[in-house]
């Protein structure tokens, strides 16, 4: 499904880190023409040059053994994307969260967080979310959980979804909710994300999404 913004909640994007020789660092898929950056790549040149050097001083006969300060390029490995096992839960500290109202689906929400740190963080779970004085939080669409753990590299952003109230009016015990806490699953602290001005109207059938790495599988449910 395609997801209509009204122009709130703009996505920072941060530079790849690494080499100018690195290759191309990779984007995490989204809609809109968002192209979030990845951290940067291991550098082929560094091992390339390590070889050089230890090929041109293996030459000499005696001084062979100095090749092996070629190893000095496998530093740049380092600078390449860390594996999702290595990355830290995403906490309010490290993150910016904006909450958009979207035309399509109707009575979605659309939460996105962006990583505003250095480094790599996990998005895990789905959301904890509390309209104005509520006191539980909606269940999250089972259906909707991903395979894998989304990971944002430093300026990437991941989003969910929130059905607010039955499109068909169905939905009973409705209100207006002029504000919102997102709490992150795993304890990691809550944001506070400003809603439109004339509020939202949530009713008993809202629920939320898992965290995903696109705003078109946020919006699915």
């Amino acid at each position: 499904m395609t997801a209509c913004s009204n122009g709130e909640g703009v996505h920072d994007e941060g530079a790849p880190a690494g080499s100018a020789s690195a290759s191309a660092p990779t984007s995490s898929p989204g809609t809109s023409g968002e192209t979030p950056t990845g951290a940067g790549q291991t550098d082929p040149a560094g091992w390339a040059s390590g070889d050089s050097t230890g090929g041109t001083a293996g030459s000499s006969g005696t001084t062979g053994s100095t090749g092996s300060s070629g190893s000095t390029g496998s530093s740049d490995s380092t600078r390449s994307k860390e594996p999702a096992s290595a990355s830290a839960p995403c906490s309010s500290a490290s993150v910016r969260m904006t909450a958009t109202e979207v035309s399509r689906p109707l009575n979605h929400l659309l939460l996105t967080v962006t990583n505003t740190g250095s480094k790599n963080c996990n998005l895990i779970g789905y959301p904890a979310v509390r309209f104005g004085e509520a006191q539980s939080v909606p269940p999250a669409f089972e259906d909707s959980k991903p395979q894998a753990v989304v990971t944002l590299a430093p300026g990437e952003s991941g989003y969910a979804g929130v059905l607010l109230s039955a499109a068909d009016g169905s939905g009973s015990h409705g209100y207006t909710a002029k504000s919102l806490e997102v709490s992150f699953n795993d304890g990691a602290g809550a944001a506070r994300p400003s809603l439109p001005a004339k509020g939202v109207y949530v009713d008993d059938s809202i629920g939320v999404s898992y965290w995903q790495s696109t705003m078109a599988d946020a919006l699915a449910w």
